[in-house]
């Protein structure tokens, strides 16, 4: 039995943040039906067409859903979403900020009627306050959460790469949800979960926000090395870099020792400790990439692992995609498309009795027929939904 077998999750969602936390609870079992606008559907269907013409972030996000397109602006289709949600155990939905209590899907509203409804609320900025009603895209919640600031080379702050803000509120929506619904088995009762893209993110970069207001300085940017550990990042060897770290004193010595070959640099005061190699680090630097020099890639890496030095490849995307990791384990499988098969990973969570669903990426609305003539609609009354524009 899957994890979520036998669950049933309403999802009005969009871009990334609630399609990942429903994206997840497909893949351990539950039966997740989205709920899309007619004609246009969830807008990162149109962010790119990578894979093969369609968007990688919609590909990504959401296999093993059902669409449905309703427009619940038409009466006809709310009095649909209202029987679907009676049948529901979780309501997600990350809507523009007021939008869920305007047409009646607030939790105040929802509760009384179904008072076992786990209804999951992602905002960008929470409910209230001076900011509440402003939109947030992931940008500009990494402007506004600093993490740009920490996050770029000493010259030039820069985005992080990835969704970053969108997916830790992913992430945060999806715990939240399963730990309302491991307390409801247990009182029977619902919950309101709320989640905002800026709370979820500022929990990230509380070690920064601490070092800010407790030491007064945030971290300095450093590019691919770290601000408070030292060595940790880069170092040139003769024919190109190689990336380790170091995570306490124990680690340096065995460097020292076993690495570098030169055991007085142990007891320098200097480099004894985490935070004099920090303050020392272009001196550190220099002594390693001195002695990497005589070195090509390899051979350090081999000195590295001989000495239990962790290290890794700057690999790019290919690289990633072929990792050997990936394919040993048998962490690829194919998921069914609209246009055909594309790889996927499986999720990082693993059940040792229990394959995840991994199912096919829906169409816009390819499932709405199906689940209105299972919730009862006669074939008359789905042709007079599609006449009308509710569906």
């Amino acid at each position: 039995m899957l994890p979520l077998e036998g669950i049933r999750v309403i999802s009005l969602e969009h871009a990334v943040a609630a399609p990942l936390c429903t994206r997840h609870m497909a893949d351990l079992g539950a039966e997740v039906i989205k709920v899309e606008r007619p004609g246009e559907g969830d807008f990162a269907r149109g962010y790119d067409t990578s894979v093969k013409g369609q968007s990688s972030f919609f590909i990504w996000l959401n296999r093993g859903k059902r669409s449905i397109t309703l427009d619940l602006k038409n009466p006809a289709a709310a009095d649909i979403l209202d029987r679907l949600i009676a049948q529901a155990d979780v309501l997600v939905q990350n809507l523009a900020p007021g939008a869920a209590g305007r047409i009646g899907l607030g939790y105040p509203e929802l509760a009384p009627n179904y008072p076992g409804l786990v209804v999951t609320d992602i905002s960008g900025y929470g409910e209230s306050g001076p900011y509440a009603q402003k939109k947030a895209y992931d940008l500009l919640v990494q402007a506004e959460s600093g993490i740009i600031t920490v996050t770029g080379t000493p010259e030039e702050p820069a985005r992080v790469g990835i969704s970053i803000v969108d997916i830790a509120t992913g992430m945060y929506a999806l715990s939240g949800t399963l730990a309302a619904l491991l307390r409801r088995a247990k009182t029977g009762r619902g919950a309101n979960v709320k989640i905002a893209m800026l709370d979820a993110i500022a929990e990230w970069m509380t070690y920064p926000l601490y070092q800010g207001a407790y030491a007064g300085a945030a971290p300095k940017r450093l590019a691919t090395s770290h601000p408070a550990v030292a060595p940790y990042g880069p170092h040139a060897t003769k024919d190109g870099q190689v990336i380790f770290g170091l995570q306490n004193d124990r680690e340096w010595t065995a460097f020292c020792v076993k690495v570098l070959r030169q055991p007085g640099l142990v007891q320098d005061p200097r480099f004894a400790t985490n935070t004099a190699r920090c303050a020392h680090r272009a001196e550190v630097t220099s002594i390693i990439e001195s002695f990497f020099a005589g070195y090509s890639s390899a051979e350090v890496v081999s000195l590295l692992d001989a000495a239990g030095i962790a290290s890794g490849r700057l690999n790019d995307v290919h690289a990633v995609w072929r990792h050997a990791q990936f394919a040993v384990r048998g962490r690829w499988r194919d998921v069914a498309t609209p246009a055909g098969p594309v790889r996927a990973l499986l999720p990082p969570f693993t059940f040792g009795d229990a394959d995840p669903v991994m199912g096919a990426v829906p169409g816009l609305g390819q499932h709405t027929d199906t689940i209105l003539r299972q919730m009862g609609y006669s074939q008359a009354e789905i042709a007079q939904l599609h006449e009308v524009g509710a569906v």
